[in-house]
C-alpha cells in the first residue's frame, strides 16, 4: 500500500446520466487519468452496446481498463478491485490523479469495502448449485442459505440467482457464511483520500437521455456489431452477451423479436437497470450528488477537499 494518503475520485451514478464526459472535463481540469468502472467496457470488441467512449472524444485523457479481457473470460470484481488499485498507484506515481468512474455498483463496493480471502471460485462446486436451481428452483437454494447464512439471505433479492449460489458456494468451501467473511474485510483503497461525485438527474430527463441513448445505439450498428461478433465466433453465451444493449439484439437476429421490440424493451430495460442502479448506490455512505449539469459546483466541492 501506499506510504501517504492520496487523492482518489470516484464518479458514479446511473447509466446514461453523464458519468464518462463529466468525469473527461474533471480530469482536464485537475490533471487526472480515468480507470473505467463498467463490467462491460472491460470485454474486446463489445463498443457500441456498451457505449464506450470513443478514442477521438477522450480529449487525450488516459483511460484505463477498457478493452482488457476477451469474450469468453468471466472478469470478477476480484479483478477489477486487483487491478484498479495497481493502475490507480501507478498514476499517482506519475503525480496524476485516479477517477474511478463507472456505474456497476458491486465493483466499487469490491473496491472500497475488500473481498473476504476464500474469495476464489470453485466452478465444478458452482455448476452442481447451478443445476441444482434448474432442476429444483432457485426458492429451494435460498431456502438452505437461510439457513446457514440468514444474515446475507436478507440483504440480497429473492430472485438474485448469482448471489444465492455464490453465497452457498463459499459456504461448502470454507463452512463459515458469507456475511461472517465480510467483516474481515479490509479496503483495497484506505490509504487513499477517497472523493465520492454521485450525478442524478430527475428521473424523466434521465429517461429520455437513456431512450435517446438506446436510439443512437441501434443507428450506429449494434445488430452489424453482434453479427460481426457471432462471425468471428464469439459465443452466444458469453458473459458480454448479457448486456443491455446487446441481449435483445441478439434475439432480433435468431428472430424472436421484431426490430422495433428488440429497441423497446432495450429502452424497458435500461430503465430498470438505472433504477436498481440508484437504489444500490443510496445505500453507499459519503456520496455527494450533483447534477451532471452543475459542472461548477462539482470542481468547487472537489477542489475543497482535494488533499
Amino acid at each position: 500500500m501506499l506510504s501517504e494518503a492520496k487523492n482518489l475520485i470516484i464518479v458514479l451514478g446511473p447509466t446514461g446520466v453523464g458519468k464518462s464526459s463529466t468525469a473527461i472535463r474533471l480530469a482536464k481540469k485537475l490533471g487526472g487519468e480515468i480507470i473505467n468502472c463498467d463490467s462491460m467496457q472491460v470485454y474486446k470488441g463489445f463498443d457500441i452496446g456498451t457505449d464506450k467512449i470513443p478514442l477521438e472524444k477522450r480529449e487525450g485523457i488516459p483511460h484505463h481498463l477498457l478493452n482488457i479481457v476477451s469474450s469468453s473470460t468471466q472478469f470478477t470484481a476480484a479483478d477489477f478491485a486487483h487491478l484498479a488499485l495497481k493502475t490507480a498507484k501507478n498514476i499517482v506515481k506519475r503525480n496524476k490523479i485516479p477517477f474511478i468512474v463507472g456505474g456497476t455498483g458491486l465493483y466499487l463496493k469490491a473496491l472500497l469495502n475488500g473481498l473476504f480471502p476464500e474469495g476464489k471460485s470453485d466452478p465444478l462446486r458452482r455448476q452442481k448449485l447451478e443445476k441444482e436451481a434448474r432442476e429444483k428452483g432457485i426458492e429451494s437454494l435460498r431456502a438452505r442459505l437461510k439457513k446457514i447464512d440468514p444474515v446475507y439471505a436478507q440483504k440480497i433479492g429473492s430472485n438474485d440467482k448469482i448471489r444465492i449460489i455464490r453465497a452457498l458456494e463459499v459456504f461448502e468451501a470454507t463452512q463459515k457464511p458469507l456475511s461472517e467473511h465480510f467483516l474481515n474485510t479490509k479496503s483495497f483503497v484506505k490509504d487513499f483520500d477517497i472523493i465520492k461525485i454521485g450525478l442524478k438527474l430527475e428521473r424523466q430527463e434521465l429517461y429520455k437521455r437513456i431512450e435517446k441513448r438506446a436510439d443512437k445505439m441501434y443507428k450506429r450498428g449494434i445488430i452489424i456489431e453482434v453479427q460481426g461478433l457471432l462471425q468471428k465466433g464469439v459465443k452466444k453465451n458469453s458473459p458480454p452477451f448479457r448486456a443491455l444493449g446487446y441481449k435483445h439484439a441478439l434475439k432480433f437476429l435468431k428472430k424472436e423479436i421484431s426490430l422495433e421490440e428488440s429497441i423497446t424493451l432495450t429502452k424497458r430495460d435500461t430503465r430498470h437497470y438505472a433504477k436498481r442502479q440508484m437504489t444500490w448506490f443510496r445505500k453507499m455512505k459519503g456520496i455527494n450528488w450533483f447534477s451532471p449539469n452543475d459542472f461548477s459546483s462539482i470542481m468547487r466541492y472537489i477542489k475543497k477537499n482535494l488533499k
